[in-house]
């Protein structure tokens, strides 16, 4: 089903003339269907006979309208084929914003907030110009786009590119490749991506169904955090005293914190919805620390994607999302107006730490019927019908998080197989955990005693660079910006969710671990209890990666292995490792270039939760990185 409302300018215009041709020239149309080239792919060829035969044409009374016609069509199936390219303006500008009842300045793009949403279809070329209008260094992240050879258009800080200065432009040019779901852009630099996040929707190519019943209409749901301070001073202090940052003072529903919270009722989500039709919810979690749980009231949702990846269909009454994850589901409306209205709420997902170390609060927004006579602008919200809450799972309810997780398998058929490697060429053991770095001589720190709290990939903790890794790569000029010999296993093994060691200093440097073209990686991430177990969503730019394995407690490499799914284990680019588990992934490291691994946690990337890979590149041409776009930003 194609989003109602896309279209390009440039395919409405080819359209508008169409139709003053098409009762014209039908029978001579259909006698030169022999015309679609004998090269054009099959389902472009058959498409072309079924469009001709069913449009209402008649016998063409001259040759050259009807020639003009057939090149139009073509045209239009070369378009349907190729792709075409999608512009946007992105203007990263000030604007104020009234929150819990109060006033404050954020950084946005265009003035929205949540920011404006990208659409295109598989296959489509999409060019952003960014213009940055603010007093901070600004870079775009769209997160979960293969960025296949253009990972000069990534988007985070000092690992693909050098940030977009104040008064400068750059656009991002990009491909949509294999991909169809929702993903998202945001901010990857500092915590600017509180406010400067948005949607991604990626509809299948032209012609090609969803692999679920159509729904009647599509709504990304966006959820996200609000601090009433500015969260770069929130970040700053954190990083001052070496102790855990301010916790946000409330959630939101695409960018509203709803009816629970003080003097928010006037902004709250609703969703207005008509008996007997479903609807489609495309849920991303841009929260920068919260991983969530999502639930409607009286109402089921059937889970049918995830991260831009279809997925075997399963019914839910509550979803988990971890910050970074996209999920898209079926929302079936009530078949007659129930006469009451439902609050869909967002709450917390949280392990050991109490909850004064993390916002404990729920945002709701309404799901409302409307009546089938009234008109869809008209307000159905009645304080006077019943309001339903749902009831979502506690706060810390991990057996919740390890049903859902692991109901998620790809579709593993023919036309969307589950091509995950069978065999491994490099395998890598990586711990991810908090721990502590000494606190500056004359400075007292809020970390545990007395240190600065920080943490780490394999004991390493990662200190960005002043100039972009990738430039470095590409020039060859790498001396004093990185080291290749980032550690394939843990120096030190230890029981990792055992009694934590007595020293919980890690190490710091910027280090990368450099793959060959080509290679596949089986990767273990365990989390630590070196400070207390937590789980961390990872994100791998560049890449999507199976899931074949998770667990609890240390990772066995003699009978886990055994229990790994290699049939249709779940592909996505965000994945959470469990509080005191461990998690297994594989991917085919098919995309060169400098690619970040992070905490979604934005507090663990900035204490140095993060890693990058090095592709190197491979033998044939389309196999090298090209060079840089003449308007890449300069350190």
């Amino acid at each position: 089903m194609r989003r109602p409302g896309l279209r390009d300018p440039e395919i409405d215009e080819v359209s508008a003339g169409l139709g003053s041709l098409a009762s014209t020239c039908r029978e001579y149309i259909l006698d030169r269907v022999r015309f679609v080239p004998a090269f054009a792919p099959f389902h472009i060829r058959s498409r072309a006979q079924d469009t001709l035969s069913t449009n209402n044409m008649t016998i063409c009374s001259g040759l050259g309208p009807c020639f003009l016609l057939v090149a139009v069509t073509l045209t239009l199936l070369i378009i349907q084929a190729q792709g075409i390219t999608r512009h946007y303006d992105f203007n990263v500008q000030m604007a104020n914003m009234t929150r819990l009842c109060r006033t404050k300045s954020i950084a946005t793009v265009n003035g929205q907030f949540p920011g404006p949403e990208i659409i295109a279809n598989e296959g489509d070329r999409v060019h952003v110009r960014v213009t940055n209008n603010i007093a901070h260094n600004m870079t775009i992240h769209w997160h979960g786009i293969r960025q296949l050879r253009t990972g000069w258009a990534d988007g985070p800080a000092y690992i693909t590119q050098c940030p977009i200065q104040t008064g400068q432009t750059y656009v991002y040019r990009f491909t949509v490749t294999g991909q169809r779901g929702t993903l998202w852009w945001h901010a990857h630099i500092s915590w600017i991506r509180s406010t400067v996040y948005g949607a991604i929707v990626v509809l299948p190519k032209l012609g090609v169904p969803y692999p679920f019943p159509a729904p009647h209409k599509e709504i990304p749901v966006i959820l996200g955090e609000w601090w009433a301070a500015d969260t770069d001073d929130v970040m700053n202090q954190a990083l001052k005293v070496g102790g855990a940052p301010n916790i946000s003072d409330a959630y939101t529903i695409n960018g509203l914190p709803g009816p629970l919270y003080n003097c928010s009722a006037k902004d709250t989500f609703k969703l207005t919805v008509m008996p007997g039709k479903t609807y489609l919810l495309r849920l991303v979690n841009a929260a920068l620390n919260a991983e969530l749980f999502f639930s409607v009231a009286n109402h089921t949702l059937t889970v049918v994607e995830v991260d831009a990846v279809y997925v075997k269909p399963f019914t839910v009454e509550t979803l988990f999302i971890s910050p970074g994850q996209t999920t898209n589901v079926l929302l079936a409306a009530k078949p007659v107006d129930p006469s009451a209205s439902f609050y869909m709420s967002v709450a917390p997902y949280s392990v050991v730490r109490p909850p004064a170390y993390f916002d404990n609060t729920t945002v709701s927004g309404i799901l409302q019927y409307q009546n089938p006579g009234s008109p869809p602008s008209a307000s159905t919200f009645h304080k006077d019908l019943p309001l339903f809450k749902p009831t979502l799972p506690l706060f810390n309810d991990t057996d919740f998080v390890t049903s859902f997780t692991t109901r998620l398998h790809s579709l593993a058929t023919l036309q969307y197989p589950a091509d995950v490697p069978r065999s491994v060429d490099r395998r890598f053991f990586f711990t991810i955990g908090l721990g502590t770095l000494p606190c500056p001589r004359k400075t007292t720190c809020q970390g545990l005693h007395g240190a600065k709290y920080a943490a780490a990939v394999n004991n390493v903790s990662l200190v960005l660079p002043s100039k972009a890794l990738l430039q470095s790569h590409y020039t060859g000029k790498s001396r004093g910006v990185y080291e290749s010999d980032f550690p394939a296993i843990p120096l030190s093994p230890f029981n990792y969710t055992g009694t934590p060691p007595n020293n919980t200093n890690l190490a710091t440097g910027t280090r990368l671990l450099v793959l060959p073209y080509n290679t596949s990686v089986e990767l273990v991430m365990q989390d630590t209890s070196v400070i207390g177990i937590e789980s961390h969503p990872l994100h791998l730019h560049g890449y999507n990666f199976f899931v074949v394995g998770q667990g609890f407690g240390n990772y066995d490499s003699t009978t886990d292995p055994i229990k790994f799914n290699l049939v249709d284990p779940v592909e996505r680019n965000t994945v959470s490792v469990p509080a005191g588990g461990w998690v297994a992934i594989r991917f085919l490291a098919d995309n060169l270039g400098v690619w970040f691994m992070h905490c979604h946690f934005e507090v663990h990337s900035t204490w140095g939760l993060r890693m990058a890979w090095l592709v190197l590149d491979g033998s044939k041409p389309n196999e090298k990185l090209p060079p840089p776009p003449y308007d890449m930003p300069k350190c």
